[in-house]
This record gives structure tokens, sequence and C-alpha cells, in this order.
């Protein structure tokens, strides 16, 4: 699941008032053909990808779901699944169980995973020794009256986490689903003294009240919402990025830079486990890379520098591995061309960060013969070969418009399918390596480095 890097200002969102938000799942479950379970589960794997976006085990990982009777509680058992299968630790709790096949069927599948279900006597009285989560999933945006029992009680519980710059440092944090509980949905949190979390998962369109959350993480999961919705109801809807349930609105916490680390467990890297050549152990690590669904693992940092030594990186993809070394095609043109012309001798960076790795390779380099060139260039897309006779790279153009009026040009002189030519400017790079490194993160930043040009191991510190 590609994670939502990309930001939606919270005043470019249309937010529905509570008769909107029914019509519209009256509409989903009507017309549109979509069933309750449908939704559900849309919703809940929104509100676990929203949370696995922010709150990362080990640090957040024992994660409890409060759930209420209605369609906010089974949310919240979708969403206990799917954390489940993301490596975190859920419990349940869900003191009023609704009687109907679908709930049952949510409750069988999380017995199934030997999730633990408690009663509301089994909760720790200090819920923050037990949990670093919380969802909310009790009222949802329908619920009318005041809370009653066991349910008051545990949103008196809740409210006690909402003190931010107060909060305990191991204090849970508090996710609520679509609308915090206890908070009139179109008006907020009328008495002042309601649970205040520090994330909310929005779910379709953000309600009302959703205006007055002052927590750090707003999320909307709604990419489910069809067209006709959006113009039934002039939503004005955010944008999705890769395969994301869920978007993030407006600016995320102001953070400490220096604070911000991670915590890396691995498997450890021994010595003896180090293949003899340095080529066999990046295939098996790159071969890891391709397995673990990495976006282009192919990726690595090119660092060259010219004879003025100052040195310049960026993102290049490896094309070509073999016994002799790391191919990679450019623009013969452009300034790391001009810079390997000048001292040819270049580094590169894999780093596979869902597996805690990355490789370093260093070594010369020399552009790969016109042959191997020519064949890549015509394995290509047709798109993509138009683009390398259009793009001139490190130069400066006009502007975007005098790329798209060429890119045109050209299409249209080999709209006929005939054969278009490599141009002169344009072809690989084959790096030699001298000296390969290794390294797999660990814990206390006790890492694993192997330099497979001095056969020892480094341990870094720091």
């Amino acid at each position: 699941m590609a994670s939502p890097r990309f930001l939606q200002e919270a005043d470019s969102i249309s937010y529905l008032n509570q008769r909107q938000a029914a019509e519209i799942d009256e509409i989903l479950m009507g017309p549109l053909g979509f069933s309750v379970d449908q939704l559900m589960e849309l919703a809940g794997l929104s509100v676990a990808t929203s949370i696995a976006e922010v709150y990362k085990p080990p640090e957040f990982n024992r994660v409890l779901a409060i759930c209420g009777p209605g369609n906010n509680g089974g949310d919240g058992l979708v969403a206990a699944r799917h954390l489940h299968h993301f490596g975190y630790k859920p419990f349940i709790c869900y003191p009023k169980r609704t009687a109907k096949a679908l709930y049952n069927g949510l409750v069988t599948q999380l017995e199934s995973l030997s999730i633990p279900f408690l009663s509301v006597e089994d909760l720790p009285v200090d819920l923050s020794t037990d949990f670093d989560i919380i969802v909310d999933a009790i009222f949802g945006f329908s619920f009318h009256g005041s809370p009653r029992p066991p349910f008051d009680d545990l949103i008196q519980r809740l409210v006690a986490f909402g003190d931010f710059s107060q909060k305990h440092q191991k204090s849970p944090v508090v996710v609520s689903i679509d609308i915090p509980s206890g908070w009139h949905v179109e008006e907020g949190d009328l008495s002042g003294e309601g649970i205040k979390p520090e994330m909310l998962v929005s779910l379709t369109a953000p309600k009302l009240c959703a205006k007055k959350f002052s927590g750090g993480h707003h999320f909307l999961g709604g990419r489910f919402i069809p067209q006709y919705i959006a113009d039934k109801f002039m939503l004005d809807r955010p944008e999705y990025f890769g395969t994301s349930m869920c978007v993030r609105i407006g600016k995320p916490p102001q953070v400490d830079i220096s604070a911000l680390r991670e915590n890396y467990i691995s498997p450890e890297f021994w010595e003896d486990q180090a293949e003899a050549d340095p080529f066999v152990q990046f295939q098996k690590w790159f071969d890891d890379a391709m397995a673990s669904g990495l976006r282009e693992p192919n990726a690595m940092a090119l660092s060259t520098a010219g004879k003025d030594g100052k040195p310049s990186s960026r993102m290049v993809l490896l094309k070509g591995l073999d016994k002799d070394g790391f191919v990679w095609y450019t623009n013969y043109e452009s300034r790391k061309a001009q810079e390997i012309s000048q001292n040819p001798y270049a580094a590169l960076l894999f780093h596979w960060d869902i597996l805690n790795r990355q490789v370093r390779v260093e070594g010369s380099v020399e552009k790969v013969s016109d042959e191997e060139s020519e064949q890549y260039f015509h394995s290509r897309p047709r798109g993509s070969q138009i683009g390398a006779i259009v793009s001139k790279q490190s130069t400066v153009i006009p502007g975007r418009q005098y790329l798209h009026q060429q890119q045109e040009e050209l299409e249209a002189q080999y709209s006929n399918g005939s054969l278009i030519p490599k141009p002169k400017h344009w072809g690989g790079y084959r790096l030699k390596p001298e000296s390969f490194e290794f390294w797999q993160g660990q814990t206390s930043r006790l890492h694993d480095r192997y330099d497979c040009e001095t056969l020892t191991w480094l341990i870094i510190y720091g």
C-alpha cells in the first residue's frame, strides 16, 4: 500500500452535515449497489492504513479497538483485522455485540487470528500501561442522545489522553473513526470536555465537526466514492496517490528533526552468511528487494565528480547487472556525463528501506557498446524513445510547452510505426566495481556492515 505522502489543504475540502452523510450512505447502498460489508471493509482498510502511515511498530504496537454496536464499531473490527496483518498486536473491546451475520462474521475472523477480546471489566484501570494506540470506534455520525453505560465511562477514560501538551510520554494515542465519540456531528465537542483524539480518520468526506478537530493528524478515507456522488453533492475531493486508501488533510504537526529516528529490527547479517562473491551477495539482496514489493527496487543514487572535485548526486535506474558491472542509461550531454568524462569514477547507493538495507558500490565507469545501447533503446516503450530524443538534460529550455510541442511533432513523424533511431547523445554506462559495502540496520545503531574490499566487519555506533 503506497504511502499518502501528499497533503490536501483543509480549506479546499468539502465537509458534510449529518443529513448529507446519511443521504450519501443511502445512495451508496441503494442505486450504486454497495453492500454494508463492502463499505465497512473499505472504511476499515482506510483507517488501518492511516494508522500505519503515522504510528510505526514497534514503538506503537499494542492497539486497543473499542467498538460500539453500530457500523462505526464494525469499521473498528475491520481495521483491527488489517492492523494484525500489518504487524500490530490488536485487542478488541466489544461490549454490546450486534446479533447480525455481518458482525458475527467479523468476530469469527478476528478470533481465528487469535486476537484477544477483552470485556470492560478486563480492561486495566490505567489504559496507558497496556496500550500504545486506542481506536475510538464507538459512535458514528448517526448517533443521537447521550452515551449510555458502559460507553459513557469508556469515553471519559479516553478524555484523559486528550491534553497533548501535558500528556505523559507513554500515554496511548487516541484515533477516532469519522467522528470523535460523544461529539455533535456538526457542532463538535459542545461541552469542551470530550475526547480530543490525536488522529481523526474521516470517511467518505469530513463531517462538519472535523473543522474543530485540533489533533495532529487528520486523514480522509474516501477513495471509493464514485464521481456521481461527488457531482451530486458538489464535493471537492482530494487527490489520492498511487494505491493509497487515505490522504492527509492539512499540514502535519511541527516536529523536532533531531528527534526523528527508527529503531531498526532486522535479522543479523553474520560474516559467515555473506557470499564470497559480492556480485552473488548483491543479487540475493536485490531479489529480496524485488520480492518485498518495494517500488522501483532498482533505483540507485549515482554520485559523480568532475575535475573540480565537487560531487553531485541524482537518482537513476539500474538497467543491467552482470559480472562486468552495473549498467544505466542517460543523456551523454548531461552534467553527470560531463563529470564522468572528466573523472571516470563514480559511486552507487541502493537503499531498500523496507528491508533496512543499503548497498554502496564504487568503481570506474565506461560507456557500454553502441550495440548494447541500441538494443536497450529499442526495447523501451516508444513514448520513452521519443522522450530520450526530446529531453535535453542539464540544459535550459523555454518551458514545458516546448517539450510538449517537440514530443507531438515526433509522435506525428513516427505515427506509422517506423523505427525510431537512437540519438547519438544517448546511451549506457557501466560501473565496474572496485568495492562493495553491505549494510543491515540493527537496533540501537549497532548496525551490521560488511566491506567486501577489506573483508572485515565494521560495527557502527551512534
